[in-house]
């Protein structure tokens, strides 16, 4: 190879094709082009036709673009809880991309730099470096699909198959797995049919297709053979490359490009906040046909791999409830698509008759967020599971016990239905006098919240914090009967007004005290007051009658209010030596992260920093941190019931009894008034109690401040 001259160390191009058929191919090439310019330029315009979205996706786009292109080459979420499936994609991609980019500087070198200069740069030591990556990278594009095909077909992985799956996504792994043997074959029938000629040796740096050459002639193919063969290939290879291409914007492959703009366009805090709804009376907020959609709600849908990770962590669906977020999503792709075609107009959920989504399915979501973390093209599922439920209230369409629920707030500004005079009667059992942040300036303003208020056992977790905060000496308070419900799940349950209204009357209680921090014993209340109220704007209707105590403008907007989960508080004083905690606790405990703590607002440590204080020895649970499983009590789900197979708290506990490696499990800790309430119960319908105790992190904290 050393006695070869550097331009003699390159490949023909359009070797054995001839002047026409290269023009034919230039022809059909420009035409798949503009069939995929096409294509996307007609999906783009049917986002243009859904709503607007009330938050900003476009801002600092370079900087939007470079995280998308990270987050879809390291394959973060691929990775996560499926580390085969996260190898296999990142195989296939980066090969993909690998032989799009190798095509595009072959085409860069035929159709421009050769015809500008008269030289080529495909030769010497570019080619050999070229071929080395090609052939690399290509080897990972087909092995990932090999493993791809296997995990389908073989071992049929539950997840890959439902209700959606069609002859659309056999043709699509198929025609790429076809697309990378077909280029190592016609590479390896050209090295063959071209070493009668040349000297092939440098050819060996293609080291897949030299062996492919080495195949071939063992099998009996000489030379002459390949080159009579190699049209044959090349063509071949080629028809099938440019039907793809023509065919992306069509079907499935498209999320090769959706996926990437939902990633470009995500909202960091989708879920944990909620689009808000105009209080203007005059507002169209319903959502009655498909283009009540937004804009990037619509890609959404485009976006879906049908990857069916979303249904494989859905508490709901593992509890057997109507809900599978993959099939909610392509439903209502399906539907649009359906629509467009001149099909039939179908409300897009009601309860019972036909519909797009039933009622059923909706009021199944937990609201835990779950499906979104798990899905790696950010598809905002629970915001618009959200507009479905506002969808079902406008209508009427509400299930029994979640009005109940609405009526109790609506008259008592709780979810019990109970006075607001019986609100502090946890008080009551304490040794000491709880401050009142009405009468006094505090640095820490407590909201208690209604289940650490109204429930008798979560009373007990109240009772717990506040001896915590008078052994560490904190300057708090709380608002007795001025104190109402945050309003956080009946907003997930679809009732928008109702919500504004308890915010409003919360804020304006807030506003009437003084204090430097919000501290909330409820991760619930925690999220709403954090990442929502600041969104409200009352803006001219702040006189609309259904606000009994209006607040114009936005709340801590400035964020100079620090509004602080009780965990992480405590967890403070600890560190800061303000709370002393004895290590002298002898038992081993695991820790269930909520989700509204955990996957909304990202905060695991400072919990188990403070089980570690105690000195419990804390094991984890197989699921945990953003993997952790839903107690069942969000998005409603603790005040209705269900037609299931298992509680979702059953399964939990399960797990914690189970799947530990621990033996020995005492207690299952949490830092959620719903999660104690949801476990208490699945403890006892699930036969649990025997096994272990729950116990929130604030009684495990006074059990060794007090032991």
């Amino acid at each position: 190879m050393a006695l070869l001259q550097a331009d003699a160390v390159t490949r023909p191009t359009f070797w054995q094709i001839g002047s026409t058929g290269k023009a034919v191919f230039y022809y059909l090439a420009a035409l798949a082009i503009l069939v995929l310019v096409y294509g996307v330029y007609q999906r783009v315009t049917r986002y243009s036709q859904g709503r607007e979205d009330p938050f900003e996706r476009l801002d600092a786009l370079p900087g939007r673009i470079l995280s998308a292109a990270r987050l879809a080459l390291s394959n973060r979420k691929q990775l996560d809880r499926d580390v085969v499936a996260g190898v296999m994609h990142a195989f296939i991609v980066w090969g993909f991309l690998t032989l799009l980019i190798g095509t595009t500087i072959l085409g860069i070198d035929i159709d421009f730099y050769r015809p500008l200069t008269g030289e080529s740069f495909f030769v010497g030591d570019f080619y050999l470096s070229y071929s080395l990556v090609m052939d690399a990278l290509g080897l990972l594009f087909v092995v990932g699909l090999g493993v791809a095909i296997y995990r389908r077909y073989a071992a049929r992985t539950a997840r890959l198959w439902g209700k959606h799956t069609s002859r659309e996504d056999d043709l699509f792994v198929w025609s790429l797995f076809l697309l990378g043997i077909g280029g190592y074959l016609t590479e390896g029938v050209r090295i063959l049919g071209t070493s009668a000629t040349r000297d092939v040796s440098f050819e060996t740096v293609s080291f897949v297709g030299w062996a492919v050459k080495d195949w071939l002639a063992f099998a009996g193919m000489t030379p002459a053979m390949a080159t009579d063969f190699y049209p044959i290939t090349w063509w071949s290879h080629a028809l099938l490359a440019l039907w793809f291409v023509a065919w992306v914007p069509y079907a499935k492959p498209f999320h090769m490009l959706s996926s990437f703009a939902n990633l470009v366009t995500r909202d960091e805090k989708a879920g944990s906040r909620l689009p808000g709804v105009p209080l203007d009376p005059q507002a169209d907020t319903a959502l009655e046909d498909v283009d009540d959609f937004t804009w990037k709600q619509l890609l959404d849908h485009d976006a879906c791999t049908k990857c069916g990770r979303c249904s494989s962590v859905c508490p709901a669906n593992d509890a057997g409830r109507p809900l599978d977020p993959r099939d909610v999503i392509l439903d209502l792709k399906t539907y649009r698509e359906e629509r467009d075609a001149g099909g039939e107009e179908l409300p897009i959920v009601a309860d019972g008759g036909t519909s797009v989504i039933d009622s059923s399915t909706m009021e199944s979501c937990l609201s835990c967020m779950a499906c979104m973390d798990a899905c790696p093209v950010d598809i905002e599922h629970v915001p618009q599971f959200t507009e479905m439920n506002r969808q079902l209230v406008e209508q009427g369409d509400v299930d029994g016990h979640v009005q109940d629920l609405f009526q109790n707030v609506m008259q008592q500004g709780n979810t019990f239905g109970d006075s607001a005079r019986s609100r502090p009667e946890w008080t009551d059992d304490l040794d000491f006098e709880v401050p009142d942040a009405r009468e006094q300036e505090v640095e820490y303003l407590w909201y208690v919240g209604d289940y650490p208020s109204y429930d008798e056992r979560n009373r007990a977790v109240a009772r717990s914090l506040a001896r915590i905060f008078e052994h560490a000496g904190v300057d708090y308070g709380i608002l007795y009967e001025d104190e109402v419900y945050d309003g956080n799940d009946i907003r997930r349950l679809g009732e928008e007004l109702l919500y504004v209204e308890q915010a409003s009357q919360l804020i304006a209680a807030f506003e009437e005290c003084e204090f430097e921090h919000v501290v909330c014993t409820d991760p619930h209340s925690y999220n709403t007051i954090t990442n929502e109220y600041s969104d409200i704007d009352f803006g001219e209707f702040a006189d609309d009658p259904m606000l009994e105590a209006p607040v114009e403008g936005y709340w801590n907007a400035d964020g100079e209010i620090g509004i602080h989960h009780y965990t992480q508080v405590v967890e403070d004083l600890v560190q800061s030596g303000q709370l002393s905690v004895p290590g002298s606790l002898d038992r081993t405990v695991t820790y269930h992260d909520p989700c509204h703590l955990g996957r909304y607002n990202d905060e695991y440590e400072a919990p188990r920093e403070l089980v570690r204080a105690t000195g419990a020895e804390l094991v984890e649970m197989p699921r945990n941190r953003n993997n952790s499983f839903c107690c069942g009590g969000g998005g409603g789900g603790l005040w209705m019931d269900f037609e299931e197979d298992h509680k979702p708290s059953e399964e939990r506990l399960r797990e914690a009894v189970e799947d530990t490696g621990a033996s020995d499990v005492e207690q299952f800790v949490v830092a959620c008034p719903m999660c104690v309430t949801m476990f208490e119960d699945g403890r006892k319908t699930g036969g649990y109690e025997d096994d272990l105790e729950i116990v929130d992190l604030t009684e495990l904290l006074v059990d060794a401040i007090e032991a």
